[in-house]
């Protein structure tokens, strides 16, 4: 979190987050528009996010499967 927190801007954490929930939402097979509901997320990021959980170099399913494990 230290690193993230020097990294990053508030607001692009807070970008981060929304993505991350986007994720987890679309692995759990919600539907868009139930996603953009929950996150506030735009139909454009949900279908970014989606396309890089199903055609991406793995970053959001590693994140994700190690999110996943800590809880």
């Amino acid at each position: 979190y230290a690193l993230c927190e020097d990294l990053f801007t508030i607001r692009e954490m807070k970008e981060t987050s929304q993505r991350l929930s986007v994720a987890r939402l679309l692995d759990a097979g919600k539907p868009y528009t139930a996603i953009a509901e929950a996150t506030g997320a735009s139909a454009t990021t949900i279908a970014r996010v989606s396309k890089a959980l199903n055609y991406g170099s793995g970053g959001y399913r590693y994140a994700l499967d190690t999110l996943g494990e800590k809880q």
